[in-house]
């Protein structure tokens, strides 16, 4: 197409996230996931639980609190992880699973460090509660990505609001990549 045809041209995005969760990133990203789930199971039923029973009341409330977030956010990511992989692997069409990972909750249960108890629980949980939350924001960019959602993190402002501005911007970026009629 010349610079003084007044046909648009049809552009379309390079989605690179889909061919990340195709590649060896994705088996990295699924290998880390997997091991920190055994981490995290090896610890709380061996010596987290030994740890749990030194605590104050008010600790070891705070360390069922925060374990039961843990292991929460931790069965939603395997489920994500393993929903790709069967895609991934033709187990299940992409429509399927983006039906099924359509119920898969991130983002839901954050951890309470300023919360009552937080300062007496062990470090190691606390390491594995960081650890799971950046393996989590990991999984949520890629699945974002990939044409998925946010899994349910309501954004700062209203919904219309957003939508109004994510058509600004797609405006202004469409505009900005317009042929020039100037030749």
């Amino acid at each position: 197409m010349t610079r003084n045809d007044k046909t648009p041209k049809s552009r379309a995005a390079i989605a690179i996230a889909p061919r990340i969760a195709e590649t060896e990133g994705f088996l990295t990203l699924f290998n880390s996931g997997m091991r920190l789930i055994e981490e995290t199971a090896s610890y709380l039923d061996g010596p987290g639980r030994s740890v749990s029973k030194s605590l104050s009341r008010l600790g070891s409330v705070a360390y069922a609190s925060e374990s039961m977030r843990l292991t929460t956010r931790l069965m939603q990511i395997a489920s994500w992880l393993l929903l790709q992989r069967a895609i991934n692997e033709g187990e299940m069409s992409n429509s399927q699973g983006i039906d099924e990972k359509a119920k898969v909750r991130l983002g839901g249960l954050q951890p309470s460090r300023t919360g009552a108890g937080w300062d007496e629980l062990p470090t190691e949980l606390k390491e594995l509660i960081e650890r799971s939350g950046r393996l989590e924001e990991r999984v949520r960019h890629l699945d974002i990505g990939m044409g998925g959602r946010s899994f349910g993190i309501r954004a700062p402002v209203s919904e219309p609001v957003a939508r109004d501005a994510l058509a600004d911007q797609m405006a202004r970026l469409s505009a900005a990549f317009q042929p020039s009629d100037k030749t």
